[in-house]
């Protein structure tokens, strides 16, 4: 395959810039010549500078080595990192939706997004809960989900961006059962030939057989009886103060929560720096950083990369394409 990976530069007062310039810099020559940079030709050469990076900046069709930059106009960008901006919301949103139309054509093969600001994106008028909600509308779908991946815990949610008392809601028998067939198609297609699946509860220990509550009994567990119907290996409701234990010790190969900080928390413990955020259910491909934008530390050079890389070899694996460390 020949179609590019596109990475979308992110909020241009963040560290995207800077954490796919070092991820970039610190992959062999062959993924930088397969890699994209959608966003902002000046804004990746500050971030070069701050970062020590001695890699030209090019054009996508330019000859040699360096840092390949799809460059996207957008006005008054501040001109610098650590700022609140709506320029840079309507400029993140720009850059997204550059990558979706390169990648809905077929003239890329997958998208990895450095993080945006949600406030920014939303001052800039484009109401989205976050990267998967935009992309699920500009892509066509009526439903996604995010799976965060890691080398010993992988997690897909019911839900994301709501609130406690919506998910909850949202957790009906239709949404799980659909939650546990797009885990498993996307880890068979990730090469694991019959995943074993684990699904949390909602409540605390699954209710008690309705001590503490009935959603398990009610909505969660048919959905997992009519999964295993399908022949699919899963099993659940499993207490969520047990199962993400007995995943990372090996018990299972993915686990589905119920809400946002049920997965959230677990996976960000145990692989804060290298987990990838990942888009299911699109007719795209799309893997991320699993980190904010550190308006803190935005421009300093600091920002830690390694969360980038495994984004990016993520991507190589789906779409077959040089990856970007000799392991991961």
């Amino acid at each position: 395959m020949t179609e590019p990976i596109v990475i979308t530069m992110g909020d241009p007062s963040g560290v995207g810039a800077e954490v796919t310039v070092k991820a970039l810099a610190s992959s062999p020559a062959a993924l930088r010549a397969s890699a994209i940079m959608v966003g902002d030709r000046d804004t990746v050469a500050r971030a070069a500078k701050v970062c020590d990076v001695a890699l030209p900046v090019i054009a996508p069709n330019d000859a040699g080595d360096g840092i390949r930059v799809d460059h996207v106009p957008v006005d008054n960008l501040p001109g610098k990192f650590g700022v609140l901006s709506p320029a840079c919301g309507e400029a993140s949103f720009r850059y997204i939706e550059r990558a979706v139309e390169s990648t809905m054509s077929g003239s890329a093969a997958c998208i990895v997004t450095a993080p945006i600001n949600k406030e920014a994106l939303n001052a800039a008028g484009h109401h989205y809960d976050g990267h998967t909600g935009m992309l699920a509308h500009l892509v066509g779908s009526a439903s996604s989900w995010m799976l965060l991946a890691s080398e010993r815990l992988n997690v897909v949610h019911v839900s994301t961006h709501v609130s406690l008392k919506d998910a909850i809601n949202r957790a009906t028998t239709a949404r799980v059962l659909e939650t546990i067939r797009t885990g498993h198609r996307h880890l068979r297609r990730m090469g694991l030939e019959a995943p074993r699946i684990a699904v949390a509860g909602i409540n605390p220990h699954c209710g008690e057989n309705g001590l503490f509550g009935t959603e398990d009994d009610d909505f969660v567990a048919p959905a997992v009886r009519a999964a295993e119907a399908e022949g699919i290996n899963v099993r659940g409701p499993i207490s969520a103060d047990t199962v993400y234990h007995r995943a990372y010790q090996g018990d299972f190969d993915l686990v589905v929560a119920q809400y946002h900080d049920q997965g959230h928390i677990p996976v960000k413990l145990v692989a804060f720096d290298s987990a990838v955020n990942v888009s299911l259910g699109l007719p795209i491909d799309r893997c991320s950083v699993d980190h904010g934008t550190a308006f803190d530390i935005a421009g300093t050079g600091k920002a830690n990369h390694v969360n980038m890389l495994s984004a990016l070899d993520y991507a190589a694996r789906m779409t077959g394409k040089p990856p970007a460390r000799t392991s991961s």
